[in-house]
């Protein structure tokens, strides 16, 4: 009997997730039939391209096409267009390679032919090959904002031109109120047996999906086995802003953290080894709590993983 899980998905953790999940998926035995949704609010237009930073990091990764040295991009690429755009005076703080730009221009082209952006993303994942769907939560434009000491910048701004260094002091996604989920993601919920929320940004990657009106109540009446995996290690993230964002919201970087910041929406939470002194305080709040190495760098480890969630989400199914 087939198993549904979902991956809620954002960043580089997100991707990571993805690809340890689609190497167990692989398995000619696997019982796993996995989707990913993912992050649609670090879009940005870039030289009148429509630029999706999240989905293609997702979709570049599981095709086997993501530049491995820098988490994101395209391997093998060049940057003859941007310095050619530089040459003629424009902004190329936000770097796309020559490979990188068609998907840009085709999604664009795409777009202004009033495709929904769910079978665009479609029409690129069957291009690259992708083992795993991946589904939009709203083809409408959500996007972040972030007010910082050096005033509102979007998240791409924030984080590529200023490399994470103004403080965030509040964080909004503009139109997501008036979004509409896409019926792909509501159904991927509905029949979700296993909802796993990635070791991405709890703030702004995550926190861009369940702002999308319905996902967030649609996942917490969900009848699935919902588990997190803290973006934490020793209290710092590997990669990403996320420790300095939490800090400057107040809270503090343990895994506690990101129980309260799940609240309501998952069964059980993994953390990392380094941090198994707070497994106790994490079950006293009435989740499941696992003490695992959630550093993924190889492939072996991304699958460890995640075999080790799933492993644990069956576990909890069967025991009293």
């Amino acid at each position: 009997m087939s198993i549904n899980v979902l991956l809620l998905a954002g960043g580089v953790g997100g991707a990571k997730a993805a690809q340890g999940l689609a190497l167990t998926a692989s398995e000619q035995d696997c019982h796993y039939n996995v989707r990913v949704i993912g992050n649609i609010a670090d879009d940005e237009e870039f030289h009148g391209l429509w630029v999706s930073p999240d989905i293609d990091t997702l979709m570049y990764t599981l095709s086997g096409e993501i530049n491995t040295q820098q988490g994101w991009g395209m391997k093998n690429d060049g940057n003859t267009v941007l310095s050619q755009l530089q040459a003629l005076g424009e902004d190329t703080w936000m770097f796309l390679g020559d490979r990188d730009f068609a998907t840009h221009i085709y999604r664009t082209q795409r777009r202004r032919q009033g495709i929904r952006p769910s079978q665009i993303c479609r029409e690129l994942c069957t291009a690259f090959g992708c083992p795993l769907p991946i589904i939009l939560p709203s083809d409408d434009c959500i996007q972040t904002r972030l007010s910082t000491d050096q005033g509102e910048l979007s998240f791409q701004q924030y984080f590529v031109r200023e490399r994470c260094t103004p403080v965030v002091n509040a964080i909004e996604f503009h139109g997501a109120q008036q979004a509409t989920p896409t019926p792909e993601a509501l159904q991927a919920i509905n029949d979700a047996d296993i909802i796993i929320f990635a070791p991405s940004n709890p703030l702004v990657s995550i926190g861009a999906i369940l702002a999308t009106p319905g996902l967030r109540d649609a996942i917490a009446k969900s009848r699935a086995v919902r588990l997190a995996i803290s973006p934490f290690i020793g209290g710092r993230t590997v990669k990403g802003p996320a420790d300095r964002m939490l800090l400057a919201q107040g809270l503090d970087t343990s895994p506690l953290s990101i129980a309260s910041l799940y609240d309501g929406l998952i069964d059980a939470l993994v953390i990392d080894e380094s941090d198994a002194g707070w497994l106790s305080a994490i079950e006293q709040r009435g989740l499941r709590a696992l003490a695992a190495q959630t550093l993924m760098i190889t492939d072996s480890d991304k699958r460890r993983l995640m075999d080790e969630c799933l492993a644990f989400v069956e576990q909890m199914e069967v025991s009293p």
